[in-house]
């Protein structure tokens, strides 16, 4: 080949490369993304794709709004205040059945990672979940999935949501507080608010899904947790930006399996310590095993968490929910393939 047909071929192949890398930047590059309690280690993989500068890396400026819980967030996406939430999977089936087409992209958590806990001096008097009728129980907000773990329960026992308390108690400090001033019964609650609340004395835990067998033993099969969610409209206009947001937080996920719990603890905000480093460090070990290992829900993950929520979401009774619609596994699949 000839010097100048072999610039030539350089030079189209680097148009062509600069076209690609082109066609992937984000469409819309600055973000408003919700979360119900952020510093709760049930969306560590946010925290870690921000503090590690995963989602700059993808071309996107992200604004993070924190919300009280996981409903409040919801209600932000439904009503265009926020472009994208990472919540519970649970969301996307109940938005589904009310006609409003809001899908997950990409999973964080494959186990809840919610734990129902008895206050020490009434933890002696409970045999079943049929003993939380007419408890005040604790939960981050009404409606989110702390408080659907506890309909769950009630259910089971034959019980309605409305033979129990819900108090909104938000996401840590707050919430500790609740249970040590004997504000509530009992808690429904998230990492690291259990470990601390745990290794005090202040609650028995009765229900545990932060593990593989405590999940199972509940729902009867796996159940998904925290996903990245948003509307099937925005995916459409904004594939690149969907696919960039994917990547981040699957790198995000990558980085805390291979992380040791005391990387993951120098790597947060300091106030997520809740000025004891060693807890939290005990609460990420607890929570470790609840992360996706794949961001994607499994078929029986869909299948569990519908099953879980006709039991007690009138609703959704009589409803038949598509649950291919609630999943797109496209951007999971490609992040795995792209990601490094």
């Amino acid at each position: 080949m000839k010097p100048m047909t072999l610039v030539a071929a350089a030079f189209a192949a680097l148009v062509m490369a600069g076209t690609a890398a082109m066609a992937q930047a984000p469409e819309k590059k600055e973000l408003k993304l919700g979360v119900g309690g952020k510093a709760l280690l049930y969306y560590l993989p946010l925290t870690i794709a921000e503090r590690k500068g995963f989602f700059k890396e993808q071309g996107l400026d992200v604004e993070i709004n924190d919300f009280a819980g996981g409903a409040k967030s919801l209600q932000a996406l439904v009503g265009g205040s926020v472009d994208v939430v990472t919540g519970a999977y649970e969301h996307t089936i109940r938005m589904q059945a009310k006609g409003q087409d809001i899908r997950a992209v990409l999973e964080l958590g494959r186990f809840p990672g919610i734990a129902v806990g008895i206050r020490k001096d009434k933890a002696a008097s409970y045999k079943s979940p049929a003993d939380l009728k007419g408890m005040k129980i604790g939960v981050t907000a009404p409606g989110s999935s702390t408080n659907m773990m506890v309909n769950f329960l009630l259910a089971q026992a034959g019980l309605t949501p409305q033979d129990a308390s819900f108090i909104g108690v938000g996401s840590a400090a707050s919430a500790v507080a609740a249970i040590k001033k004997g504000e509530l019964d009992a808690i429904s609650h998230l990492e690291p608010v259990l470990s601390m609340l745990e290794r005090d004395g202040d609650i028995k835990i009765v229900v545990d899904t932060r593990t593989e067998e405590g999940t199972r033993a509940l729902f009867g099969g796996s159940n998904p947790a925290a996903v990245l969610y948003l509307k099937k409209d925005f995916i459409d206009r904004n594939p690149n930006t969907t696919q960039a947001l994917t990547n981040a937080l699957f790198k995000a996920l990558k980085w805390i399996d291979k992380a040791s719990p005391e990387e993951i603890a120098a790597a947060v905000p300091e106030e997520y310590l809740l000025g004891d480093k060693a807890l939290y460090v005990l609460a990420v070990k607890n929570s470790k095993p609840t992360y996706s290992q794949n961001g994607i829900v499994s078929a029986a993950g869909m299948k569990s968490t519908n099953d879980m929520l006709v039991k007690f979401d009138d609703e959704l009774k009589g409803t038949s929910v598509d649950l291919s619609k609630t999943f797109d596994d496209r951007f999971a699949k490609k992040a795995a393939e792209v990601v490094k």
